[in-house]
């Protein structure tokens, strides 16, 4: 017999439906409808099933987790949050604020230099020469996907990362600077380690600077290097 109304489906149906919609649409658009799609919608299982459906978990995974929704959303997010952040589009969506020296330039990765970076998709850096360089880029979190509501209540981590190198025939310093920003570009917070210094004829390895850090709504990832071959990194990551 045909059903005259959606809501007459079994909610095991009405469930399995709304697992194949965009999860940003369940709640703007399905939610509100009615008191019955937003129960089904509030469902730890109906997250759950769709963090099975992207991968995001598998089908026995027993880790806690609070809430299912939240757990969800922030793996969807997980990604860097950086625009070009190995170089392979020049110097697009950074700002070259101090170009010193030789000035900032784009090299690819030599065959052993490839083989000694920990990822081998990269294929170019970042390199400054004989004078300070600093580079600088804002990634606005609203705008990356993060709505004002998980920002200011759950706070999700944000994972910051940067690969540098010095070159073996001259020493280095490299520091990174990482801010956090109000909406009206006010500094909240900073995040800025003590300088890496590395002398000359040195192994010239690639070393990692990483920490996790607690973001609101903007932050900007400044590069301060004198001298440096580098990459940036920066990831999302939940609790």
């Amino acid at each position: 017999m045909a059903v005259g109304n959606i809501n007459e489906l079994p909610e095991n149906i009405l469930l399995e439906l709304f697992t194949h919609v965009p999860a940003r649409q369940l709640l703007l658009r399905c939610r509100p409808v009615c008191s019955l799609w937003r129960d089904l919608i509030d469902l730890v299982t109906l997250w759950k099933r769709k963090c099975v459906l992207e991968g995001f978990i598998t089908e026995d995974w027993d880790q806690p987790v609070a809430d299912w929704k939240i757990f969800y959303f922030l793996r969807s997010l997980h990604r860097n949050l950086l625009h070009n952040p190995c170089a392979e589009e020049g110097f697009e969506f950074w700002s070259l604020d101090v170009n010193g020296g030789d000035e900032w330039k784009v090299e690819d990765l030599s065959g052993d230099q490839r083989k000694e970076f920990p990822n081998a998709q990269v294929k170019k850096y970042f390199v400054t020469s004989y004078y300070t360089c600093l580079k600088s880029q804002v990634v606005d979190l609203k705008a990356e996907g993060y709505w004002e509501e998980l920002m200011d209540t759950t706070r999700p981590d944000i994972e910051v990362k940067d690969w540098f190198a010095a070159r073996r025939d001259c020493g280095s310093k490299y520091q990174l600077c990482v801010q956090l920003l109000s909406s009206a570009h006010v500094p909240l917070g900073t995040f800025q380690p003590d300088p890496a210094t590395i002398q000359q004829k040195s192994d010239a390895k690639w070393r990692e600077m990483r920490k996790l850090r607690h973001r609101d709504r903007r932050w900007s990832a400044q590069n301060h290097r004198g001298r440096t071959k580098t990459t940036s990194h920066c990831f999302l990551v939940q609790h």
